[in-house]
């Protein structure tokens, strides 16, 4: 599973073409169709997720952060492709369920609530919270509703204010032992900021909070002496030489590298930014492509140690969907063949393994060599957003490369 030798040029204009449909009709005729109105509560709010191969119910009850994103998913394809009123309907439905049933007393959310909405699991995370945000956000610069973007401002900032007050969010380890940080806030913050920005009138409190949160990742977890990102630091970005501090996630950070890319892109191609979001690829990619089956691993040890977690090796679909945008977004934005051939490489072994060819949509979990380990579609954490997501971005950007070549 090495990468093609040819010289020329990936993307031809049969590829373009072949790629541009694949996202776009993917989206429209295969996700979306799979998942609405099939999901969709009437009885009691929300969507329901949790489903086996044919999309028939395998559990009822709701993943709060999935609740989010799929409002988030709904309002953006009305504002940014067609303006179904399903769309917005839908994506409505699910903020009144999350206004109605997302959150504690304290004024943090719940992370599973049962189909009623009455409460299962609340986690120590921001999650919930921020896919919220990204919905009220979206949804508000959808609707044309100014009191849905207060609203996602105001949550905003009492996450920001949750996340800098000691005690307000449960640790995961002893903070006296060893203090930690990890890399997944400054992500979920930044690409939250980066939704909220495009509802809002003056893009200065996001630009501030964007700013703050990629420095964390530059400062903190991209470490140049090991060539990788790491997870989990100590709070002044020190190396902890344990399970947790040197376990990688390379989908994870590569995830991050297309919002800085994206950042850069949105700052005129700001030249820092840009050069950050491909030092992390670059980086990542080379930590996280498996050689010999293909696609991206879930966890490596940084040293070549072994992982803890059991599922170290198999490929998740998610990794491979936030790999299939950054590698199209870099190819887009620096016209470096070696991104167009890790694209056609990441792309060609996804596509060929994950879509289910009878009843739609996707599995989300492989063997590391590719065979199929579980045939659900849906449940607490695969539902309606990596996968669309992969197709609303690529599609656009397969757009963009069609049209500046004329």
């Amino acid at each position: 599973m090495h990468a093609p030798t040819a010289a020329a040029p990936v993307f031809t204009p049969a590829r373009i073409d072949h790629l541009l449909a694949t996202y776009r009709d993917g989206l429209l005729e295969n996700t979306l169709p799979f998942w609405f109105p099939r999901c969709v509560d009437e009885e009691h709010g929300g969507f329901m997720f949790s489903r086996d191969q044919d999309g028939s119910l395998l559990d009822t009850d709701k993943a709060i952060w999935l609740q989010g994103r799929a409002s988030w998913l709904l309002a953006t394809l009305y504002a940014d492709v067609e303006p179904r009123p399903e769309w917005l309907h839908w994506a409505r439905h699910g903020i009144d369920f999350l206004r109605r049933y997302g959150f504690d007393d304290d004024g943090r959310m719940f992370f599973i609530v049962d189909r009623e909405g009455r409460p299962l699991r609340k986690r120590r995370y921001i999650f919930s919270e921020t896919f919220l945000i990204a919905a009220l956000a979206a949804y508000g610069r959808a609707a044309g509703d100014a009191a849905a973007t207060a609203e996602a401002l105001a949550l905003y900032q009492r996450v920001q204010q949750h996340l800098d007050t000691p005690g307000v969010l449960p640790p995961k380890w002893d903070t006296a032992t060893r203090p930690m940080r990890g890399l997944a806030v400054p992500m979920i913050m930044t690409v939250t900021a980066q939704i909220l920005r495009q509802a809002l009138p003056d893009p200065a409190f996001c630009n501030a909070a964007i700013d703050r949160y990629i420095d964390e990742i530059r400062r903190y977890h991209m470490h140049p002496e090991l060539a990788a990102v790491l997870e989990t630091v100590g709070p002044n970005g020190e190396f902890l030489d344990h399970f947790d501090g040197r376990t990688l996630n390379p989908g994870h950070a590569i995830e991050a590298a297309w919002f800085i890319m994206h950042e850069a892109r949105l700052r005129g191609n700001d030249p820092a930014l840009l050069q950050t979001g491909l030092t992390i690829l670059d980086w990542m990619w080379a930590r996280g492509w498996d050689q010999e089956y293909g696609g991206i691993t879930y966890f490596v040890d940084v040293k070549g140690l072994p992982v803890q977690e059991y599922w170290h090796d198999m490929k998740f679909w998610w990794p491979q969907n936030e790999t299939i945008i950054a590698t199209l977004l870099a190819y887009h934005l620096t016209g470096d063949e070696k991104y167009a051939h890790w694209h056609q490489m990441i792309h060609d072994w996804t596509y060929a393994r994950f879509p289910d060819r009878e009843h739609g949509e996707w599995f989300g979990y492989l063997h590391r060599d590719g065979r199929l380990s579980v045939r659900l579609k849906g449940n607490t954490y695969k539902g309606a957003f990596h996968i669309p997501r992969m197709e609303l971005i690529c599609w656009q950007l397969m757009a963009e490369i069609k049209a500046a070549r004329g």
